[in-house]
């Protein structure tokens, strides 16, 4: 048998977290198992439609690494792939079950079905119009009376069936409504276009929330009367913000691009979200999307909700960018770097190789290195470092000795200002950190920064250096009297 598993999200927003997971290990499931992996656009529900949703569906599944092998433009023989192009199919296979027995019209209007209420107050259909035969039916439904097709469930049965992550689950029939399934405007409700979906694109392992794991048994009995194969049911657990609430666009950032903005690298999103409710024999965390699919499994899936923690995802991300090249960190760092008030002014190359090992997340860069721009006005105590041994005096001496050396250098590397530095410093008679500390502040008005003196003068260039330099003596003659 070969392995088709489908991913299926409805374009009535953005690609939630959640859906992405879902998403995500049906395209592991698919590709360790050599099989197929297809996706299903199911924009029945066209009142809830997003204006831009299928786009980024499209766009999301191209950046987070998952191309899929059949979809609405990669036809693989089951098309169309976009539900409400298939719109015909559900009418006749709505028809085609009442014939087999597994389904009824229902003529009852909104009045009479809002009326009925059961023992706990809930609007529960009592299946009035089941027993009407069918002959009659078929002569009101050409009549022109309106209708819908709802299912009929057997009477007295357990439906039963067993999931791979959960066990075998039952539900007897008296707990199973007759629902509907295809609507009086012709449409089929949510549950019937994907069961008969499913069968037509010959699905073999249906992955999906566990919210659906009750009403499954239900869907069976669809297969069932038309006397379809059933598929094999992965559910899988809710990701939760904490132990009370589940994630949600109410509590914070909860779909893709929404990370993408933020600063996170898709593939660093991609292994975290792997990691929500699955756990890789080998317990490796960091992940390329082969090492994942090398080492899925259904055993690794949790029976337990899993709870998202976005500073876990902040650390992996980290570790991918330390990671990097620094061609390849420089790249996507830039376009922050130019976001800040420093970017364009300085090195922008040696910004991005101070920032490497600096941040967790790449929209932090910003306020990181705005400093290098407000500088003009700074408290002059910043001078003073007891522990270093620092005053105003020693700060003065300390930068006219680091003045001289460095104004006559001409390889502005970190290795050259490095040396110099420290031979000013031995010249006149004072300990390294001194002068580190003293040159430190002048550059940046700062008594502390993403990296030292050497750094932040490779950063700022001879130019902005020198006459950072210039400014701070004379700032330290003044003020210091």
């Amino acid at each position: 048998m070969t392995v088709r598993t489908r991913f299926a999200p409805s374009p009535t927003g953005f690609m939630h977290i959640g859906n992405l997971r879902t998403g995500l290990y049906t395209y592991l499931y698919a590709r360790k198992h050599n099989g197929t992996f297809i996706l299903r656009i199911e924009d029945t529900d066209q009142e809830r439609k997003v204006e831009g949703a299928v786009e980024a569906i499209y766009r999301t599944l191209k950046i987070a690494g998952m191309s899929y092998d059949e979809g609405p433009d990669k036809d693989g023989g089951y098309g169309p792939y976009v539900q409400t192009e298939r719109m015909g199919l559900y009418k006749e296979y709505a028809e085609k079950l009442v014939e087999l027995g597994g389904a009824y019209y229902c003529f009852c209007d909104k009045e009479r079905l809002q009326s009925i209420v059961d023992d706990n107050g809930l609007h529960t259909y009592d299946k009035h119009c089941r027993n009407i035969p069918l002959e009659e039916a078929k002569a009101r439904v050409a009549a022109g009376e309106p209708y819908v097709i709802r299912q009929k469930v057997p009477e007295g049965v357990v439906s039963s069936y067993t999931d791979l992550v959960f066990g075998e689950i039952s539900v007897a029939s008296e707990d199973i409504e007759d629902g509907v399934l295809l609507k009086s405007d012709g449409l089929p409700t949510y549950n019937f276009a994907n069961v008969v979906d499913d069968h037509l694109m010959g699905i073999t392992h249906v992955m999906r929330g566990i919210e659906y794991l009750s009403s499954t048994p239900k869907y069976n009995l669809i297969y069932d009367a038309f006397g379809w194969e059933r598929p094999t049911y992965i559910h899988l657990t809710t990701i939760m913000k904490d132990a009370q609430r589940k994630l949600s666009k109410r509590y914070g950032d909860a779909n893709f691009e929404d990370f993408v903005a933020k600063g996170y690298l898709p593939e660093a999103i991609v292994n975290y979200i792997a990691l929500l409710g699955w756990c890789p024999k080998s317990n490796q965390e960091k992940m390329t999307i082969d090492e994942m699919v090398e080492q899925f499994d259904v055993d690794g899936l949790s029976k337990s909700p899993a709870i998202f923690d976005e500073a876990k995802m902040r650390w992996l991300n980290g570790e991918y960018l330390k990671a990097m090249t620094p061609e390849e960190f420089y790249t996507v760092s830039l376009p922050y770097i130019m976001k800040s008030k420093a970017g364009g002014k300085f090195n922008d190359y040696e910004i991005s190789r101070l920032m490497q090992t600096r941040v967790d997340v790449l929209s932090d860069i910003p306020d990181k290195i705005d400093f290098l721009v407000d500088f003009d006005e700074y408290d002059i105590n910043m001078y003073v470092h007891q522990k270093m041994k620092v005053d105003f005096n020693v700060a003065k001496q300390a930068l006219k000795v680091a003045f001289d050396a460095m104004s006559n250098l001409d390889d502005w590397t970190e290795d050259a200002l490095k040396e110099c530095m420290k031979s000013s410093a031995e010249a006149g008679g004072m300990k390294g950190g001194q002068v580190m500390f003293s040159v430190r502040v002048a550059l940046t008005g700062q008594p502390s920064t993403p990296g030292g003196a050497v750094e932040m003068a490779v950063v700022l260039g001879k130019e902005e250096s020198m006459r950072r330099l210039a400014f701070s003596i004379d700032y330290l003659n003044r003020e210091a009297q």
